[in-house]
């Protein structure tokens, strides 16, 4: 189903995870807008990513009572960005919109971004004014990390993004071909280039339901993000032990010239502190290795990216 279909000038892929409740409004405004600008030569693609409540039932719902609708269902609980890439791996239209099944990103930017697509642009991608019904905490930990990501990452990733974008079939297909399992899309699709243009938008409420990103997975969206574009953190580290080794030797040099002149050093707790600090450096600096070393070892592995279990369709 990967292959491109002439007949669908346009797919809408949609990673699910607890979306039973948000489902139907989903269906009704993605098919709406996209009707209204390509007729019935569209798909809506629908990714269950191993959700525990009723959304794959929900989805074979949709399927079974509309051709247009295309339901992914994967064997366990991969994460939204391997959802998102099986969901990408079936897409067969020219055109290929992103879009959070949660609806704060409105599909209703869909007929501004296509005009930037018929004006020449491989990308329109929404970023983000304002944020609403998210805590201060989600806001300023979101700023930070766009703003450090910007800092730290050899490609230019623009900030204040999701995964809401509108994509050309070539940069699909550049985007299949990377196999990373650690993945970070949108800083993937900055990556692969071309002209890309943002549609700035307020980002609005869920329409149901709460976040599937906890703290958690939003640290280890983040570290995926630096560790896959950036090399700068093992710099650091670099930098650390270069700047430690020469207090290290100026302190030796001082020491030995204060017991040459007869002078005794006191200062166990300072020594102390320096020890324990030096030590912390250290395991931070073997941590920053090890996220690394591992992500290596994952993609040497070579496992598949996610395996689907069914995919529902009338078609």
């Amino acid at each position: 189903m990967s292959a491109v279909d002439t007949r669908i000038r346009l797919s809408i892929v949609a990673p699910c995870y607890r979306e039973e409740l948000g489902l139907a409004e989903l269906h009704r405004r993605t098919s709406q807008v996209a009707q209204s600008l390509v007729g019935d030569e569209f798909e809506l693609i629908l990714v269950n990513d191993g959700s525990p409540d009723g959304t794959w039932a929900g989805i074979c719902a949709l399927a079974d009572r509309d051709p247009r609708v295309v339901g992914v269902n994967l064997s366990r609980n991969h994460g939204h960005q391997l959802a998102l890439t099986a969901g990408l791996s079936v897409a067969r239209g020219e055109r290929i919109l992103i879009l959070d099944a949660d609806l704060q990103d409105p599909p209703e930017l869909l007929p501004q971004m296509m005009e930037l697509l018929d004006q020449g642009a491989d990308v329109a991608y929404g970023q983000r004014t304002q944020r609403a019904g998210e805590s201060l905490f989600k806001r300023a930990t979101a700023s930070i990390f766009y703003r450090l990501l910007r800092r730290l990452s050899d490609v230019p990733i623009p900030q204040d993004t999701g995964d809401f974008r509108l994509l050309t079939r070539r940069v699909l297909e550049v985007l299949k071909g990377m196999p990373e399992s650690h993945r970070f899309m949108r800083g993937m699709v900055s990556w692969v280039g071309f002209r890309q243009v943002a549609v700035p938008y307020q980002r609005e409420v869920r329409v149901s339901g709460s976040s599937g990103y906890p703290l958690r997975k939003m640290l280890r969206l983040a570290f995926d993000a630096i560790t896959g574009f950036s090399t700068r953190p093992l710099r650091l580290a670099s930098l650390l032990g270069l700047v430690f080794g020469v207090l290290g030797a100026i302190g030796v040099a001082v020491t030995i010239s204060a017991w040459a002149m007869g002078v005794t050093v006191p200062g166990w707790a300072s020594v102390m502190v320096v020890v324990l600090t030096l030590g912390g450096i250290q395991l931070a600096v073997l941590g920053i290795i090890g996220e690394y070393l591992g992500r290596l070892y994952i993609e040497v592995k070579r496992r598949p990216l996610f395996i689907i279990e069914e995919i529902r369709s009338r078609h």
